[in-house]
């Protein structure tokens, strides 16, 4: 590469490490036309000690906006060395690290050139070229310019496994203060536009073989935690509609790394709120595969999560009336809501207890956290229940483990 595209890779690499939303699973994109690449569920991916994925050539097209949203770092009146690919540049880029190994398909955003079709227009054609002129069947998640005309974005959806639109802040006044250019509606449109697309490239797909197949990974978004004052009871209102509105693929959560000074914004040096961030993913994943309603995990009298402990234990301190569960006969509904069962060990559970009556030493060797799981469980005589204070059992949970998030911040990982 010459120095240029190197100092380009550089700035625009590290301008994307703060978009979180670049996870590659949901697409089935095959290779059946002798081209470069092969998108599957089983496409690996390398993380960073807080857990972003960077196995995808994640950059933006340009640091270049017309916005000044305070919380991002490609504002207009941020003080910045600019930079910005050519579309050629960016697939040639792609086509390059992909023969090399180093990535197994790419993420592309970018700051907004002159308006939002101009730049969405760019987005397409890097997508077009891919898959067009090299045959590529990699995965390709492109970012949607809030916006954009629905023509633009369908022909993205032809092109891309996944297309998501940043809705940024968790409520619109929020969005008001911080980014007083951008309007909500913006986002939500393309959101309900790409839903119904979907549905009908599916349905099509059921009459028509040959229909081609648009955005097959779904849609994500990514809402920026901890900027603003939001509760996590409003922060999982507004995953939990966009999940049921919209059928969401993924709703991200970006702890705000802060990057300006600004008196609207938590000042430079104020910790990124991983361990919040964290815990909102184990929330969402309650809601989406456990069963969980977001009123059982966060209300009006507790409308934040506990950072000491994941939200499951948080509940089930808050509700030991239902405990302790007998595992042989229990159902799958409320074994899978124990602290530290999760979902494949509870369907273990369900199925070794159709031989025999299965005890504490059975369930330690099918893989559960035992030392959890013990103070909400009974599977034999050596159980009994004991008047436990939920607080007493928190610790006890505490003293037993050790939590891996400790304050950091690891900058994304580099190619060389």
């Amino acid at each position: 590469m010459s120095d240029r595209i190197t100092e380009k890779l550089s700035i625009l690499a590290d301008a994307a490490k703060y978009d979180v939303s670049c996870a590659s699973s949901g697409s089935d994109r095959k290779n059946n036309n002798n081209g470069l690449g092969n998108a599957s569920n089983g496409i690996c991916h390398a993380y960073t000690e807080d857990g972003r994925c960077v196995s995808l050539l994640k950059i933006l097209l340009t640091n270049h906006c017309i916005f000044d949203c305070a919380y991002c770092v490609s504002r207009k009146s941020n003080d910045i060395k600019r930079a910005a690919f050519t579309v050629q540049e960016v697939v040639d880029l792609t086509i390059n690290f992909y023969r090399r190994n180093y990535i197994e398909g790419l993420f592309l955003s970018s700051g907004i050139f002159k308006n939002a079709d101009y730049t969405m227009e760019r987005l397409v054609s890097v997508a077009k070229k891919l898959r067009t002129e090299h045959k590529f069947n990699g995965y390709i998640h492109l970012k949607t310019i809030p916006g954009a005309s629905d023509e633009l974005v369908k022909e993205a959806g032809l092109w891309a496994d996944r297309l998501s639109i940043n809705v940024e802040m968790p409520t619109e006044k929020s969005l008001a203060l911080l980014a007083p250019d951008k309007n909500r509606a913006d986002m939500l449109k393309p959101m309900q536009f790409l839903k119904d697309a979907i549905i009908q490239n599916k349905e099509e797909k059921k009459l028509f073989a040959s229909t081609p197949m648009f955005a097959p990974a779904g849609q994500s978004t990514q809402m920026v935690i901890g900027a603003t004052p939001e509760t996590d009871l409003e922060i999982l209102w507004l995953a939990n509609g966009f999940y049921k509105k919209f059928n969401m693929r993924r709703v991200y959560y970006s702890g705000y790394v802060p990057i300006s000074n600004d008196n609207r914004l938590p000042a430079i040096g104020t910790p990124v709120p991983m361990i919040r961030e964290n815990r909102l993913y184990q929330a969402d994943w309650l809601m989406r595969f456990y069963g969980f309603k977001v009123q059982e995990i966060v209300n009006h009298e507790n409308p934040l999560l506990d950072t000491d402990i994941d939200p499951k234990l948080s509940w089930a301190l808050r509700n030991l009336q239902l405990f302790p569960v007998d595992i042989n006969k229990a159902g799958y509904e409320v074994i899978v809501r124990i602290p530290g069962i999760g979902i494949q060990s509870a369907q273990k559970i369900c199925a070794a207890r159709k031989f025999r009556r299965l005890n504490s030493t059975h369930l330690q060797k099918l893989g559960i956290a035992y030392n959890r799981a013990k103070y909400f469980i009974s599977s034999d005589t050596e159980f009994e229940k004991k008047d436990w204070h939920p607080n007493q059992i928190k610790s006890f949970i505490l003293k037993e483990g050790n939590s891996k998030y400790e304050a950091n911040f690891s900058p994304q990982l580099k190619l060389f």
